[in-house]
């Protein structure tokens, strides 16, 4: 791989559960890349612009309790519940799978990851497959969205 915006794309949900079912330890992150990311690996606070030991991402693994539900429908929540930060962090922001290690956790007690391996570039058809699944649940849930709104 000759940088870190070259990588492979995940292209449906499918694909993104399956990857989630071969490989423990899997993050998604939302943001400019891990081209942009890489160079210094921590993330900050937004409230108090505190740098943290890591990355914040999200883990994927399914919970022992989820059973022998669909890992498309697990997965899918995953990615629903923060497919609204494109909007709110600007241009150029978009998920990625990776691994890594965490050091700690973060301030909405989301994981920090370092020594972050970069997997694959989620495609936007992929977040609209999930937000389809998620609306055709019998309940809705909503997306972590903060902001009193």
């Amino acid at each position: 791989m000759s940088a870190p915006e070259d990588l492979p794309v995940v292209t449906t949900l499918a694909e993104a559960a399956r990857l989630v079912e071969r490989r423990r330890g899997l993050y998604v992150r939302w943001s400019k890349g891990p081209g942009a990311d890489l160079q210094k690996v921590s993330s900050i606070d937004e409230l108090t612009g505190v740098p943290m030991p890591g990355l914040s991402a999200n883990p994927l693994d399914v919970e022992d309790w989820w059973q022998d539900r669909s890992v498309e429908l697990w997965v899918a929540r995953r990615l629903y519940d923060y497919a609204h930060l494109p909007h709110d962090k600007g241009p150029g922001v978009r998920p990625w799978f990776l691994r890594g290690r965490e050091t700690g956790r973060g301030p909405d007690n989301e994981p920090l990851v370092a020594d972050v391996e970069p997997l694959c570039w989620i495609a936007d058809d992929v977040i609209d497959a999930a937000r389809k699944e998620v609306a055709r649940q019998e309940r809705e849930w909503g997306t972590l969205r903060r902001g009193g709104r």
